[in-house]
Formats: C-alpha cells, structure tokens, sequence
C-alpha cells in the first residue's frame, strides 16, 4: 500500500527554518501532484504548496509565498517543504499528500501521511 511518512518538524523561535520531509512509498508518482497541507487546532486543514511530480512546477499559497519552498527529489520519491522566517501562526500539524491532479482541496487527495508537529514560539 502507499505510505507517505513526514519527519522533520520540532520547535522553533519566530524568524527560524526548518525543512520538511515526505518519503513517499508502495507506488509510483511519476505523473501524481504531491501536496503540503496543514491543520491548526480549531483551524481546517489548509493548503500550504504543492508539486508536480514530473514537470515540477510548483503551487504555493500566499500565506507562505516568499518563505515556503517546495522541491522534490523524484529518484528518492521524496518532496521537501524548507520553511523560512517562520511564525507563531504557521504552527500546525503538517501533512503531506498525493493526488491524481493539480488541486488545493483536501478532498481531492487519495492518500495522507501521519502528519508532523511544527511549533513556532514567539
């Protein structure tokens, strides 16, 4: 079965990085578009960036345009979220996903990793 797993989250002071990590596995992605959601609690899961997995034009929200950049490693089968001049608000759970097509809805996406912390303090 497909499995994605995330890592590379933790705590971090305002105005620090951290880089995001989704291994996806069980399956090939070649023509999949590989998406970077997250959900704060009380908050809908929100679209964050995403990427083709084989053009690898990219897509990414406003609220992170200019401090979030999406790459991807297509031989590891592997996508990185770098987050920069991080914010007390950018504190969520960050999953990662896959769907079929271009699309920023949740509903579109077939298959979710567990999700990483990324907690931001002021």
């Amino acid at each position: 079965q497909v499995q994605l797993v995330e890592s590379g989250g933790g705590l971090v002071q305002a105005g620090g990085s951290l880089r995001l990590s989704c291994a996806a596995s069980g399956g090939t992605f070649r023509s999949s578009f590989m998406g970077w959601f997250r959900q704060a609690p009380g908050k809908e899961r929100e679209f964050v960036a995403g990427i083709r997995s084989s053009a690898g034009s990219t897509y990414t929200a406003d609220s992170v345009k200019g401090r979030f950049t999406i790459s991807r490693d297509s031989a590891k089968n592997t996508v990185y979220l770098q987050m920069n001049s991080l914010k007390p608000e950018d504190t969520a759970v960050y999953y990662c996903a896959i769907a079929p097509a271009v699309t920023t809805t949740p509903g579109g996406y077939d298959y979710w990793g567990q999700g990483t912390q990324v907690t931001v303090s002021s």
